[in-house]
C-alpha cells in the first residue's frame, strides 16, 4: 500500500480559455492534516471536486486511496468522506434524521448505525436534540452536525471544502478540535481554506493561485523561506505614498499593506536606515520601524504579489 492517501501529477481543469487550474502536482501522506490555501477563485474547490471524482479532469492525473481518479471514481466515493462549505444538510430534516440518510448513503451497516449515531451525538454536542429540525439549530452545531455525517462510514480521507465559511471564530476553534482528533484517529484530512490561523493547524500547506501552485511546505518551512530576507514593520504617514515609494526602491523586495503600518521585505536589516532616509527626503513621516518575525499572511501575501508582478512583467 502507497504511503500516500493523494497524489496529484500535472492536473489540469479548464473552462473554456479559463484555466481553473494549471499542472499542479503534490502529495498527502496518510493520516496528514493538508492544508489547501488560496484566495476566493484560486482554484481549490475545483480540485477538490476533481480528487472526489465529481469532476474529471482536462489533463494530468490523480489517485485518491490508491484509486485513479478518472477511471475510479464511483469506488473513491465509497473511500472518502467530503464536506462542502455549504454543509450539505437538510434543514426540513431533523438532526436523527440527517444522520440516518447519510448512514443509508454511505452504506452504514445496521449493526454499525446505532453506535454511529452515538458518536456523533456526543461529538456535536446534540445529545437531547435528535429531533430538532436541522433549520433550528446555530451555526457551529450544523457545522458539527455536517463533520458527523461525512464521516459516519469512517473513511479513510476526509475533504473539507471550506467548512468554516460564515461561522464565528469560537465554533471555528471549537471545529478544528475536532479536526484534530479525527485526525488523531487515523483519517486524513485535506482542508481548504483562505483563513491564516486555520492554516496554521495543517501539517503541511499547498498555496494555489490562479490554478497555479505557488508554494509547498509545513508552516514553519514557509515562513523561514520568507524569513530568508529581512521583515520590517513600519508606521508612517502618508501611507500609501510610502508605499509607492518603497516598492519601487531598488532595496526592497516586497512591500504591502498591513492593516494601519506597512509591510516591507529587504535582504538585509542594514537596508533599514537608508529606506527612512528615502521617506524622509520624500516628506514621508516614520514613526516607527521594528523587525518582525513573519507571519502566514506576510507569506501569502507576498507570494501572491510576486506572482502578479511576474505575470504583470510577461
Amino acid at each position: 500500500m502507497t504511503d500516500f492517501a493523494v497524489q496529484v501529477q500535472n492536473l489540469s481543469k479548464h473552462f473554456g480559455s479559463f484555466h481553473a487550474v494549471d499542472g499542479i502536482s503534490f502529495e498527502v501522506e496518510r493520516g496528514e492534516i493538508f492544508g489547501f490555501l488560496g484566495p476566493n477563485g484560486a482554484g481549490k474547490s475545483t480540485t477538490i471536486r476533481m480528487l472526489c471524482g465529481l469532476l474529471s479532469p482536462t489533463s494530468g492525473s490523480g489517485q485518491v486511496a490508491g484509486l485513479d481518479i478518472v477511471t475510479q471514481s464511483e469506488a473513491i466515493k465509497t473511500r472518502i468522506g467530503y464536506m462542502s462549505q455549504k454543509f450539505s444538510l437538510y434543514d426540513d430534516l431533523s438532526v436523527e434524521e440527517n444522520i440516518q440518510f447519510y448512514a443509508g448513503i454511505y452504506g452504514v451497516p445496521a449493526r454499525k448505525y446505532a453506535e454511529r449515531k452515538k458518536w456523533i451525538l456526543h461529538m456535536a454536542g446534540l445529545e437531547g436534540r435528535e429531533q430538532s429540525l436541522t433549520r433550528d439549530l446555530s451555526m457551529g452545531w450544523k457545522q458539527r452536525l455536517a463533520l458527523g455525517t461525512a464521516i459516519v462510514h469512517e473513511p479513510e480521507i476526509l475533504f473539507l471544502d471550506e467548512p468554516t465559511s460564515g461561522v464565528d471564530p469560537v465554533s471555528r476553534r471549537q471545529f478544528w478540535e475536532l479536526i484534530h482528533e479525527v485526525a488523531a484517529g487515523g483519517v486524513t484530512v485535506f482542508v481548504t481554506t483562505h483563513f491564516m490561523d486555520e492554516a496554521e493547524h495543517c501539517q503541511r500547506l499547498a498555496l494555489i493561485y490562479k490554478g497555479k501552485m505557488v508554494a509547498l511546505g509545513t508552516p514553519r518551512e514557509l515562513k523561514l523561506d520568507f524569513a530568508g530576507n529581512s521583515l520590517a514593520d513600519i508606521s508612517v504617514k502618508p501611507i500609501l505614498k510610502a508605499l509607492e515609494l518603497l516598492i519601487d526602491h531598488d532595496l526592497v523586495i516586497d512591500a504591502a499593506l498591513f492593516g494601519t503600518d506597512l509591510h516591507v521585505v529587504v535582504a538585509e536589516q542594514a537596508h533599514g536606515e537608508p529606506l527612512m532616509q528615502m521617506l524622509a527626503d520624500n516628506g514621508c513621516e516614520v514613526s516607527h520601524l521594528e523587525w518582525i518575525t513573519p507571519s502566514l499572511e506576510d507569506v501569502f501575501v507576498g507570494l501572491i504579489e510576486r506572482e502578479d508582478r511576474m505575470g504583470a512583467s510577461v
